[in-house]
């Protein structure tokens, strides 16, 4: 998520994009099901997006919802709010209003949403979540929540990094270990963190003669622009700084020129999150380079599994998602396999083709 670039969307205020194909076979949904010796009704499915516009991993997790749905013979009506809840409220109404089968959603607010999760329900409209998850208590009135396990992504890179530490500094003495992350306080940040360091962890109580110094967590907004002064300050003040772990590849410009200004991007190694396709590039090219490894949170996969899971909810297939939880599965690239997942047509990895 957060990833900065231009995005045009047609459309007016209220953004509608339909993307269809063939008929498919009748669905369970509210509209009810086609009658013997009629067309068979397609599916549509409502998308509430919370925001696409300067965002290329947000174009892209829709764009992966489009594709499956093509491919499926179902439509897609789109509306983005545009980082505003009480638009993305609204423009629920206005799906089901529009009587969509299923909708799916990309909370702007875990719980600002609630409203429309209850009018989805009154309604009786399934919801699949899509990326950002919802508060606890609307839940239960969700019928999947499709993501990355973020704990999980987060330790595949971990436990490279401290491979890769060992090999470059040794099996003794003190390795120094920084993060940057968005924001102070903000769980997206705290779960790849903890992810990378129970990783890192799971490697270094093998190996009890290293001491792992970690330094307290740096911010960049999920920005470069915001990355390159912390990271430059961190490394400035420890100049025999060792690791960095980067909890996005968007900032990755802004930490490597603040590395590269406090005279230490050539002595580090960096771990990474996301699977940004200049992450990737990046390793092919220099695959001795500082940055070692990415991991790969594939929003193309998360928008088709999104799909897939609304037309099991119009379908009644209460198995497709019986957790309640679809966490997509999720890869590391490193300079060993990056040639495997680099597309210079994609802007993020997607799951091996």
């Amino acid at each position: 998520m957060f990833k900065k670039t231009k995005f045009a969307v047609a459309g007016a205020a209220a953004l509608m994009l339909a993307v269809s194909a063939c008929s498919t076979t009748a669905q369970a949904g509210g509209s009810g099901a086609a009658q013997v010796g009629q067309p068979a009704k397609k599916i549509v499915i409502g998308w509430s997006q919370r925001g696409i516009s300067g965002s290329d991993w947000w174009k892209t997790l829709v764009e992966g919802g489009q594709s499956e749905a093509s491919a499926a013979g179902a439509t897609i009506q789109l509306l983005d709010a545009n980082g505003d809840t009480v638009r993305q409220n609204s423009d629920v109404q206005t799906l089901i209003s529009k009587g969509v089968d299923v909708v799916i959603m990309n909370p702007n607010d875990p719980i600002g949403v609630g409203a429309s999760v209850a009018a989805l329900k009154a309604a009786g409209i399934p919801l699949v979540v899509v990326n950002s998850n919802l508060d606890e208590s609307l839940v239960p009135d969700s019928f999947c929540y499709v993501a990355e396990d973020q704990n999980a992504t987060g330790a595949l890179s971990g436990v490279d990094t401290a491979q890769k530490a060992l090999k470059k500094f040794g099996e003794t003495g003190t390795i120094k270990l920084v993060s940057i992350g968005g924001f102070p306080g903000d769980v997206i940040s705290d779960l790849r963190y903890n992810g990378f360091l129970s990783g890192w962890d799971s490697v270094m109580k093998d190996h009890p003669k290293v001491t792992t110094v970690k330094l307290p967590m740096k911010y960049g907004s999920w920005k470069p622009d915001q990355a390159l002064a912390p990271m430059r300050d961190v490394a400035t003040a420890n100049p025999d700084l060792n690791v960095v772990f980067s909890m996005s590849d968007v900032m990755q410009g802004g930490i490597e020129q603040g590395l590269r200004q406090a005279g230490v991007w050539d002595k580090v190694i960096e771990g990474s999150y996301d699977g940004g396709m200049t992450s990737v590039k990046q390793m092919l090219d220099n695959p001795t380079g500082p940055l070692q490894n990415t991991a790969s949170n594939q929003p193309w996969d998360q928008g088709a599994t999104a799909v897939k899971m609304a037309l099991a909810a119009v379908n009644g297939d209460t198995g497709a998602c019986s957790s309640g939880t679809n966490y997509i599965k999720t890869t590391l690239v490193t300079p060993e396999n990056a040639a495997t997942y680099y597309n210079s047509n994609d802007t993020y990895v997607r799951a091996a083709r």
